[in-house]
């Protein structure tokens, strides 16, 4: 027979050991920070070890923790993924993908139905800049920007993005088909700010700087805390935008935006993450090869 701790304590670990914060593990289980601290430590007295470091804050797994949290970690995702393979539900329900606002909004939305009729996919679209939560049963699968995969999921690349300086037909003077550098800086310059602290994100100083090889003063006219926001401004004539080769693919081919120089600034690669053991891999396989495709096409 075998002798394991209660499941209740396990999750309550698990959960704390991925936050590296009780309260963020609360919040999951719909717990109280107080409630995973009992759990926590009920689980360290059942095992006669200490798992985490308290103090000084915020909490770090000890090595007994470190060596625990990824054999638990796999153990309940393929718990999970047997359970809902067994439930026969997988099939039936959509894929739940979480995309960024902007990217939902400027490349998935226009190609939904397209990718519904060649796939026989049903998706449902969780638009969210915040990162998404891999291990709760709202996500299948997160498409993000990152420089590189970090621990835990599987990571397939989709593309590398490129950003370009595009505007409004109407800030081009007519017969030109690409400005200098000195007059894109004299119109009006929108920027918008990343979510994501983490990346060397693409923006104006970068490009006028990878532009002519040398640093030079720049002045934003508008900024928006929003990549959709700022490319709309461009689109009502509002000034020039840094925006995503990607996602204004659609809006330069229709001549609603056009691209003010061939100068482009290298960003980071766009990524499709998900759960190494999840049952539905070869729908988001299908998925992810149809993302590629249309990307190339594009």
């Amino acid at each position: 027979m075998r002798r394991l701790p209660p499941l209740h304590a396990l999750r309550a670990f698990e959960a704390a050991a991925r936050h590296l914060h009780f309260s963020k593990a609360a919040e999951e289980l719909a717990l109280t920070p107080t409630a995973i601290s009992h759990q926590v430590r009920q689980l360290e007295a059942l095992l006669g070890v200490q798992l985490f470091h308290r103090y000084p804050r915020p909490v770090r797994l000890t090595a007994d923790g470190a060596a625990l949290y990824p054999v638990l970690r796999d153990a309940l995702d393929e718990i999970a993924a047997k359970i809902a393979e067994l439930s026969n539900s997988g099939g039936a329900e959509p894929l739940a993908v979480s995309v960024t606002l902007a990217f939902a909004s400027r490349w998935l939305m226009p190609r939904l139905q397209r990718l519904q009729n060649e796939t026989g996919l049903r998706i449902t679209v969780e638009a969210d800049d915040r990162i998404a939560n891999l291990h709760g049963d709202t996500v299948d699968l997160a498409i993000r920007y990152c420089a590189s995969p970090s621990s835990g999921g599987r990571w397939q690349r989709l593309f590398q993005d490129h950003f370009i300086p595009v505007a409004a037909p109407t800030l081009c003077p007519a017969g030109v088909e690409e400005l200098a550098v000195h007059d894109i800086a004299k119109l009006p310059l929108i920027h918008y700010r990343w979510k994501n602290q983490t990346l060397d994100a693409p923006d104006w100083q970068k490009w006028f700087s990878f532009a002519i090889k040398a640093r030079t003063q720049i002045a934003v006219a508008q900024e928006f805390s929003e990549e959709v926001l700022a490319i709309d401004a461009a689109v009502a004539g509002q000034g020039v935008v840094l925006a995503s080769q990607v996602l204004v693919s659609d809006l330069l081919a229709s001549g609603q935006l056009v691209q003010l120089s061939p100068m482009d600034l290298p960003g980071p690669s766009c990524w499709a993450v998900h759960l190494s053991s999840h049952p539905r891999q070869a729908e988001i396989n299908r998925l992810i090869e149809w993302m590629r495709q249309s990307h190339i096409g594009d």
